[in-house]
Formats: C-alpha cells, sequence, structure tokens
C-alpha cells in the first residue's frame, strides 16, 4: 500500500523528488505539498483505494507522511469489512 501511496503522491503532488524517492515518515509538507495538492491527493487516494476519507479525518495530520496515510487508509478498510 505504501508503494501505491507514493506513486499516486508522485503523480498528484508534483513534490521535487527525484524518482518518488520519499520516506514512510518524510514530512510531505517539508518536501513541497500545498493545500491545492492536498485536495488533489485526497481525491486521488479515494478513488484508487476504492473508500471515502471522512471529514472527522481530514487533518493536517493525516496528510504529514506516507505512514500517516496508510494508516488511516487501513483502519477505513477495516471498519468497511463486514464482521
Amino acid at each position: 500500500m505504501k508503494n501505491e501511496l507514493r506513486q499516486i503522491i508522485t503523480n498528484v503532488a508534483h513534490l521535487d523528488i527525484l524518482d518518488g524517492n520519499i520516506s514512510d515518515d518524510a514530512d510531505l509538507y517539508e518536501i513541497g505539498l500545498s493545500s491545492l495538492n492536498t485536495i488533489q491527493l485526497l481525491l486521488a487516494i479515494e478513488d484508487h483505494f476504492n473508500l471515502e476519507i471522512p471529514d472527522r479525518m481530514l487533518s493536517r495530520s493525516l496528510f504529514q507522511s506516507i505512514d500517516s496515510l496508510a494508516n488511516a487508509i487501513t483502519q477505513l478498510q477495516r471498519d468497511a469489512q463486514p464482521l
């Protein structure tokens, strides 16, 4: 999943990172993620993973790193599975 996120970030956020080489814990805002890119990233992630990120989860910390995004997606996928 983290490699998928890395690819989405590289394609959508247009960060100045060579070959999508973004560590899992890198601060995406420190490497150039803008508010507009955050919205585009949100839409691309929801589309790719076929889920909706609820408003209660939308915060700067969600988009802070690949790790934080992966954790949120994992939680949403787990919550969506029937018992």
